[in-house]
């Protein structure tokens, strides 16, 4: 068995609960198939362009998704394979059971 630092354990317990929200799952499901704007993820998930800001400031700090500015348009996506693995394995689960 491997044991980890407290402090990995904290930001793995971080990711967890930044995972825990059904709109932030939402989101990461958008984003899963590729980058799009505030727009097009209120769009997609139904909510108010504010609602997901203030969502995507959370998943931002805890470097879930990214953020890519051209002009004026901010394009979010994924920041890396393994969130959106998480996801795909989480949605796998609950498909399976």
């Amino acid at each position: 068995m491997t044991l980890i630092d407290e402090h990995t354990a904290g930001r793995i317990a971080e990711l967890f609960e930044a995972l825990s929200d059904p709109t932030r799952v939402r989101i990461i499901a958008a984003l899963a198939g590729g980058e799009l704007n505030v727009r097009a993820i209120a769009e997609a998930i139904g909510l108010s362009e504010s609602a997901i800001s203030h969502q995507l400031r959370g998943l931002r700090h805890r470097h879930i998704v990214q953020g890519r500015k051209v002009g004026r348009q901010v394009y979010y996506s994924l920041e890396d394979d393994h969130i959106a693995d998480l996801y795909t394995r989480g949605l796998d689960h609950v498909r399976h059971g």
